[in-house]
């Protein structure tokens, strides 16, 4: 029953989202309907509901045509070729950036200087004041994408929440700009650039990675910049006591990478994440993210937050097959041992998408001397062999953040 119901509200969702953006031609349905109900109880005015009828029947075919026709020429095809970093440099205003490819993860693209500034200095947050939009060019492909990225899976349209601003290194305290938006936004905007959109008469195809992610100099975008949702994801490596570090199991539900092993804990900002208990606005970046990380870890793994001892920001990067969204990354130190939190598991809807928690033993300061010397994170001797052959992008770039922090 439960998973009926669960599909009952994805497909509500879906239809909800897809609706209101498309609403002249519910209003042509709602006339056609008006119309027809008109003419049954009475002869009077017959010919004059006939009319509307009529008018209402060829505004809503009309709309529809024009519905359809809007990118019907165009097939949406999802890209397995990975982002092409050697052709987009990293944005001038990222300092000493660089791209790290991980095969058959992904492309973040990095950078030490701005973690750095992230564990020195203090970000400021100010949540917009209007939500976000999908700007025209994307709300017209929405149609067509969500049923691609839907395919196969249960989608939710949750709050969440975007960043609008990069946290660059800098003198003072810097205000970075929040904003909300719903998960389907994100899906038809920064989960569009994983596709191809090719139009079937010319031939001729729409690269959203360059048409989206670049400027006008051919560099990536910053956040600034970015027309996108550009939702904030969070991951946390959660170490006890007895410095294991635990690692979740993700199922084939998962929109980003099924199959793999995930952090401790790891998902989206969400508005809930921005005020504290008493309703009050969380005013500083490193606040509101810790308490993202910490609400992904226990929902992920059953922990209670009395586990929690502290939580550290170690790092960002930005997805890039992903629209290059911006992730941050940070380590849980725990209050108890591996065997005290043995046979823990995902709660609730968080039990679709993660399957078991995994306890496994790791050397952050080892690996993050090995760093150190310039060996990628998947050639460093110290990277557990499971997690350098099913480990995440978010599990691998949270691990570099945290070795790189411990040596730092």
């Amino acid at each position: 029953m439960r998973k009926l119901l669960r599909r009952a509200r994805s497909k509500a969702d879906h239809t909800w989202f897809l609706a209101v953006r498309e609403w002249p031609v519910l209003v042509s349905a709602l006339g056609v309907l008006l119309g027809a109900i008109t003419i049954l109880p009475s002869a009077v005015g017959v010919v004059i509901s006939v009319i509307a009828l009529l008018l209402g029947t060829a505004t809503f075919v009309r709309d529809l045509r024009n519905l359809r026709k809007r990118w019907s020429s165009h097939e949406f095809s999802l890209i397995a070729a990975p982002f092409p970093h050697e052709q987009i440099p990293p944005p001038a205003a990222y300092p000493e950036a660089g791209y790290s490819y991980l095969p058959n993860r992904g492309t973040a693209l990095l950078s030490d200087e701005i973690d750095r500034a992230l564990r020195e200095r203090t970000f400021a947050v100010r949540v917009a004041d209007e939500p976000y939009r999908l700007p025209p060019v994307l709300r017209a492909t929405a149609p067509h994408v969500l049923p691609i990225r839907a395919r196969g899976r249960l989608l939710f349209n949750g709050p969440v929440v975007g960043l609008r601003t990069d946290p660059l290194p800098g003198d003072g305290e810097t205000e970075l700009q929040l904003h909300k938006a719903r998960f389907f936004d994100f899906q038809c905007s920064n989960e569009l650039c994983a596709m191809r959109i090719t139009n079937r008469e010319t031939g001729e195809d729409f690269d959203p990675r360059r048409r989206l992610l670049t400027d006008a100099s051919g560099r990536a975008r910053t956040l600034a910049a970015s027309v996108l949702s550009d939702v904030v994801g969070i991951s946390t490596l959660a170490i006890t006591t007895d410095g294991r570090l635990l690692l979740v199991s993700q199922s084939d539900r998962n929109t980003a990478s099924p199959l793999l092993l995930a952090p401790s804990g790891s998902g989206s900002l969400e508005p809930r994440d921005l005020v504290d208990s008493d309703g009050k606005a969380r005013r500083t970046l490193t606040d509101v993210v810790r308490t993202g990380m910490e609400r992904e870890l226990c929902e992920e793994t059953g922990l209670h937050p009395d586990t929690i001892a502290s939580t550290e920001l170690t790092g960002f990067a930005r997805w890039m097959e992903r629209g290059a969204k911006p992730e941050f990354f940070g380590v849980t130190e725990l209050s108890v041992s591996s065997e005290e939190i043995r046979g823990t598991g995902p709660r609730g809807a968080e039990r679709l998408y993660s399957s078991d928690v995994t306890v496994l033993e790791i050397d952050l300061d080892a690996l993050g001397a090995e760093l150190g010397t310039g060996t990628a994170v998947l050639d460093a001797p110290g990277l557990p062999p499971m997690i350098r052959d099913v480990g995440s992008l978010p599990l691998l770039l949270a691990i570099r953040a945290a070795a790189r922090h411990r040596t730092a």
